[in-house]
């Protein structure tokens, strides 16, 4: 756990050396948007994070949607488990009705 926020950290430091190595201000239009004295740093780091979004939403979902199904067959497992062990009535066989001699084909 500790290697994990020691990583955290470090890529935190990073993105602050490069933000503040950075910060020259400069024009970003889009479309009929644009927007005068933007910070360059600003500008990459909002570009990399609507690309971890973009590629993070299509994933999530497939995610969801696996655990769904994961769940469904966790609950039929169950399902099966429980009808295994509960034990059942012993089938009682009827001896079968005696046929008529009497009727045409028979």
């Amino acid at each position: 756990m500790a290697a994990g926020y020691l990583i955290v950290a470090l890529i935190a430091a990073g993105v602050a050396v490069f933000a503040l190595q950075n910060g020259e201000p400069t024009p970003v239009r889009f479309i009929v948007w644009t927007v005068e004295g933007f910070p360059l740093a600003g500008l990459i780091l909002l570009a990399l994070a609507s690309g971890i979004v973009l590629a993070g939403v299509p994933l999530w979902i497939q995610r969801w949607r696996l655990r769904g199904r994961l769940l469904a067959a966790e609950r039929r497992v169950a399902e099966l488990d429980a009808a295994r062990s509960t034990p059942t009535a012993p089938v009682r066989q009827t001896p079968p009705a005696p046929r008529s001699h009497g009727s045409p084909g028979g």
